[in-house]
């Protein structure tokens, strides 16, 4: 068993409240695609930088956004639910980055840096998306 694995497993087990309904294999690919999406912007950032180009401020900006939405994932909820409203605001506004930073970089021509980043953005926004998906039925409870 990989870390990430361990670790949901570790959630799922001491899950309580809200988070005893969550979809524990789509918070790990969220957690995942949050992961991946940081380091490629980190990166494409840096690569910006160097090469004089414009836009690393949105690519550390998706970058810290990501990495706060994984620790919030990663953190146990309050038993009252207070938190999953704030956790679909933040899962919406991590997709909305995503696909900025998606665009942005993608319009960086020959960039093979700014490619990846956009294609990773993508997908982090996509894996935000679905994990909204499936939590909208314990919202509606």
């Amino acid at each position: 068993m990989d870390q990430m694995s361990g670790m949901m497993s570790m959630m799922s087990e001491s899950a309580q409240g809200p988070m005893a309904g969550m979809d524990m294999t789509m918070m790990q690919r969220c957690i995942e695609a949050c992961s991946a999406c940081e380091q490629a912007c980190t990166m494409c950032a840096g690569s910006m930088s160097m090469d004089g180009m414009s836009g690393s401020a949105m690519c550390m900006s998706c970058a810290e956004m990501c990495n706060t939405m994984m620790r919030m994932m990663l953190r146990p909820m309050p038993t009252n639910g207070g938190d999953m409203a704030a956790m679909m605001a933040m899962l919406q506004a991590t997709s909305a980055m995503c696909r900025a930073c998606a665009d942005d970089c993608g319009g960086m021509g020959d960039s093979a840096s700014a490619t990846m980043c956009a294609q990773v953005c993508r997908n982090c926004a996509d894996a935000c998306d679905a994990m909204m998906a499936s939590m909208k039925p314990m919202m509606a409870s």
